[in-house]
């Protein structure tokens, strides 16, 4: 099987569930974010400061284009889905799945997030804007959508654990 992407707007729960999900597969988990910080040497608030958004999305593409480790999870940035050559490499080489979540779920667990220089800059309706305006992409990334609003982190887990190994044995 291939690696495997958690794509969904900024709270949609892609870290917390990528490293469980890593856990229950027992498959190496990555931080595309954290990933491009090591590699950087600088913070994603940095890279944005210093070289812009355009500079980002290049790197985020390089990650997708040379990333090695061909049975992961991955837990991309909640933009990563808006170029459509990064679609293509998700779906070419690893099982997509959309972290489907409604805003105001999403807005209560971003709302005071300090770690998100993009919610301290941004308005609710801004940012809820943004969420309607990506969303399209991630449907278009994904092979399977899973909502999850009103989940748990563990049904969520066992839900793309379950599409996971169904797909692994097909």
């Amino acid at each position: 099987m291939y690696k495997v992407y958690l794509v969904g707007y900024m709270g949609s729960g892609k870290s917390a569930i990528g490293r469980r999900l890593s856990f229950a597969l027992k498959l190496p988990y990555y931080d595309m974010d954290k990933e491009i910080e090591k590699q950087m040497n600088m913070s994603i608030s940095e890279i944005f400061a210093t070289y812009g958004e355009e500079y980002f999305r290049d790197l985020e593409t390089k990650f997708l284009k040379e990333f090695r480790d061909e049975q992961c999870i991955i837990s991309t940035g909640g933009g990563v889905a808006m170029r459509e050559e990064n679609r293509r490499i998700m779906k070419r080489t690893g099982l997509v799945f959309h972290l489907c979540a409604s805003f105001p779920f999403i807005w209560v667990r971003i709302a005071k997030d300090k770690r998100r220089p993009i919610v301290q800059r941004s308005t609710k309706e801004e940012l809820e804007s943004l969420y309607y305006y990506r969303r399209k992409y991630y449907f278009q990334a994904a092979h399977i959508n899973i909502k999850t609003d009103g989940m748990t982190l563990r049904q969520v887990t066992e839900t793309l654990a379950f599409h996971y190994k169904r797909l692994k044995s097909e």
